[in-house]
């Protein structure tokens, strides 16, 4: 394996070497440089350097197998916010509930299925930038890497909060949470520090481990305390439908809690970039799609069926003070090393494109190593600073989830299909399933960009109106 790998990365390194070769501190003398043909020893030795070295550091970063890229994908896919959609089965009823879990699921494996199949067809494409470029040429690899940065950083913000708020709530300690929101930035930053993937997947099986433990504590302790109540679980208001009175902005946030849960193409790109043997990826999609259908139906309709209508979200909040302060340590891994790994995909995003003809770009140099760290670091205090700076923060996250999720998840892959993958007419007898699928895709992907970014800003307004809006900065004196 490690022989196939390395002859691969030697390939890969002779296609950037033109690159590397035109850098400004190759070929420069007085008067013009060398005749045609001719290359100085000094020169030449640097060159075979230059490629060993690149060459080494390729074969570092094409490690993952399937088994490792299912790992990432959790670690990237499943967090705290799974703890949220009991709150949504509450809004939508337990009907409805399963229904969008399931469906929904289902639908965003067939989409990362699609990814997985331009990745494959264009292995170029580094990152979801770069399939961007393929659908809308320059124009299009500027917009979907904007989006791909904003929305990863968001993602690093919220997870900065939450563990703010985690700490705050373990400890109860006399301390400003700015104090904590601090702690949580540099634990997010130091996991951050490996930039391959392949390291981030031995973290993964802790973060896994973490999230369904603080999953199985909170559906027992809901469970025993609903069997405790008085008439017992018989005595839980939970209903099959949905909740009274229930408004349209209220219906489609608790939808996009769910649609935002399955959002693991946006970084899968990045991810099968580093795989040795990049078409395995089917395996990943289907283990994480299935565990994740498996994991977000089981706790949104269990917790539901356990608390009630008044579930809190994240829902371990339900489970009473002690419990509560238990599934939120058990929880810290999870917090911290899903949010990290955020920080590593927009980093290695930037730091690649900056660096994309320079052999810094595999970070294995002291000057790489330096402007990794530099990078990592401001991407972690912008994040720090959006997340607790902006007192409707988790709103102003669901907004940018409904403008960019949408997007990476169905109807930027339905795109794909139509532009880079099909062959022949949409309508011929062999694409015709496909077409209508790919559609479905496509409307589902525009519904959530409109209606979840109109929910979203109506749910803003009513804050400001209610005067429920406020900063984060508080101290517990």
């Amino acid at each position: 394996m490690a022989d196939r790998t390395t002859s691969s990365a030697l390939a890969a390194t002779e296609k950037s070497s033109a690159g590397l070769a035109a850098h400004p501190s190759f070929g420069n003398v007085p008067g013009g440089g060398l005749l045609a043909g001719e290359s100085s020893e000094s020169e030449e030795r640097s060159t075979d350097m230059e490629k060993q070295k690149a060459a080494q550091a390729d074969a570092h970063f094409h490690r993952l197998g399937w088994k490792r890229l299912t790992v990432v994908l959790i670690v990237e896919a499943i967090a705290l916010g799974s703890l949220s959609l009991p709150a949504a089965f509450a809004t939508l009823g337990m009907v409805a509930g399963v229904i969008c879990c399931v469906g929904l699921g289902l639908v965003a494996i067939y989409t990362s299925h699609i990814v997985g199949q331009v990745k494959i067809k264009y292995p170029d494409v580094a990152h979801y930038a770069d399939a961007g470029r393929l659908l809308m040429g320059r124009f299009g690899y500027e917009l979907v890497g904007a989006m791909f940065v904003l929305q990863l950083t968001f993602l690093v913000g919220s997870h900065c909060l939450t563990g703010t708020i985690a700490l705050n709530n373990i400890t109860e300690h006399a301390t400003c949470s700015v104090v904590f929101g601090v702690v949580s930035a540099i634990i997010l930053l130091a996991l951050a520090v490996p930039p391959s993937f392949a390291e981030v997947a031995i973290l993964g099986y802790i973060d896994f481990v973490s999230i369904v433990l603080a999953i199985g504590i909170t559906i027992i302790a809901t469970g025993v305390t609903a069997g405790r109540s008085e008439g017992g679980m018989a005595a839980v208001n939970w209903s099959a439908w949905p909740k009274e009175n229930l408004s349209f902005a209220d219906a489609f946030i608790a939808i996009t809690n769910i649609v935002f849960a399955y959002s693991f193409s946006m970084c899968q790109f990045s991810f099968m970039d580093e795989m040795h043997t990049p078409k395995d990826y089917v395996k990943s999609i289907w283990a994480l799609g299935i565990i994740e259908i498996c994991i977000y139906t089981l706790t949104g309709a269990l917790v539901f069926a356990f608390v009630g209508a008044d579930v809190q979200s994240p829902s371990l909040l339900s489970a009473g003070s002690v419990v509560s302060k238990i599934a939120f340590g058990v929880a810290l891994p999870v917090i911290f090393i899903s949010g990290s790994i955020n920080t590593t995909v927009v980093g290695r995003y930037l730091h690649g494109r900056y660096y994309k003809d320079s052999v810094l770009r595999f970070i294995n140099t002291p000057k790489g190593w330096a402007t990794w760290l530099t990078l990592i670091s401001g991407i972690t205090l912008i994040a720090f600073i959006i997340a607790e700076v902006i007192p409707f923060f988790s709103d102003l996250l669901a907004i940018s989830s409904s403008l960019f999720i949408s997007g990476f998840t169905f109807y930027l892959p339905a795109m794909m299909w139509f532009k880079l993958l099909r062959k022949g007419s949409w309508y011929a007898r062999e694409n015709i399933v496909k077409s209508l699928v790919n559609g479905l895709c496509f409307l589902i992907g525009i519904a959530v960009l409109v209606c979840g970014t109109y929910s979203s800003i109506v749910d803003i307004i009513a804050q400001f109106d209610h005067g429920t809006v406020r900063g984060v900065f508080t101290c517990h004196l």
